[in-house]
């Protein structure tokens, strides 16, 4: 009534009060009556804003990729981007002018001209690697720009979630890495093979040289048994020699005694070694030695008596055992 309004803003809203040019008051969150066709209200919103992003942009090596996001901001100095930008409401409580809803494109442009410089730097290879280093990078020289700054803005947040190569490009991309881990794989394959022909081959040495081992201490053995087989038959060839020196020895005296005894008895009369002969023989005996001294001088002898007793008595005597 009569053009007096009452405004009430938020804690997230910065209101400055103009009042026939002359400011009045300003800050967060006010409420109060104004004059309308006096009055000038410049309501600047501080609450942090997202703003995605998809982006199109050329590598390096003129790829193409797309790079998907998002920027999180907020106002930090509210009079400074009011000095700048018109945040004025209108007599129906809307903004006068379209300074606000192009205040976030304004943003995304600068965050394209810095992600532009640093994707343009990159291969098609790094690029799509980079993702959380760029982010970095980009969020830190985007809250250093000089027109961020002028116009009081604050970076909250820069996020990049994906950065995509064109359809076409990216099956290219799919076939070389699905070559290269074929290749991986084919090597994986071939270093197992090589590996277990590696280990066979120390299996077959090892049974080669616990072979020759074996063939070694086996004809160390022989060896052994051979010197001591020589050893015995030396030792049996010595015995041998000793037991024939020995007995040649023991025949050499017998012959000598003998000869000794032959040599004694040559000096001797023959009648004395007949009686010494006979002497301790049994009568038969006896009476054998005369039948035989008889049968040699047989020639001399004319006519010999043998009377039967004596006959029957030598046939009747028993024979020795």
């Amino acid at each position: 009534m009569f053009g007096v309004r009452f405004l009430k803003t938020q804690p997230t809203q910065y209101v400055i009060r103009y009042r026939n040019g002359q400011r009045v008051s300003a800050g967060t969150g006010l409420s109060f009556f104004y004059f309308a066709p006096a009055t000038s209200l410049v309501v600047v919103p501080t609450a942090s804003g997202d703003s995605p992003f998809i982006f199109e942009e050329t590598t390096a090596d003129w790829q193409m990729v797309s790079i998907q996001g998002q920027l999180t901001w907020r106002i930090a100095q509210p009079e400074r981007i009011a000095e700048l930008m018109d945040f004025t409401l209108n007599a129906a409580g809307r903004y006068a002018s379209e300074d606000p809803q192009k205040l976030p494109q304004r943003l995304l442009d600068r965050l394209q001209a810095s992600l532009k410089t640093e994707i343009r730097a990159l291969p098609l290879g790094q690029a799509l690697a980079v993702g959380d280093a760029l982010a970095a990078r980009v969020g830190g020289s985007l809250g250093a720009d000089p027109v961020v700054t002028a116009l009081g803005l604050e970076i909250l947040g820069f996020s990049i979630l994906a950065i995509k190569p064109k359809p076409e490009t990216a099956r290219a991309l799919e076939a070389e890495a699905r070559e290269a881990l074929l290749k991986r794989a084919d090597e994986a394959i071939y270093a197992r093979r090589n590996a277990a022909v590696e280990q066979e081959r120390a299996i077959k040495e090892n049974e080669l040289r616990t072979e020759i081992a074996v063939q070694v201490k086996r004809q160390e053995i022989a060896e052994a048994d051979m010197v001591g087989r020589i050893t015995l038959e030396e030792k049996n060839a010595r015995l041998v020699e000793l037991a024939t020196a020995n007995a040649r020895q023991e025949a050499e005296a017998k012959a000598h005694g003998i000869e000794a005894l032959m040599r004694a008895a040559a000096s001797v009369d023959p009648r004395v070694l007949e009686a010494l002969a006979t002497s301790g023989m049994r009568p038969e005996q006896t009476i054998a030695a005369a039948f035989r001294d008889l049968a040699g001088n047989a020639g001399k002898i004319g006519q010999l008596n043998v009377s039967p007793d004596l006959l029957g008595e030598l046939l009747s005597r028993p024979q020795p055992a």
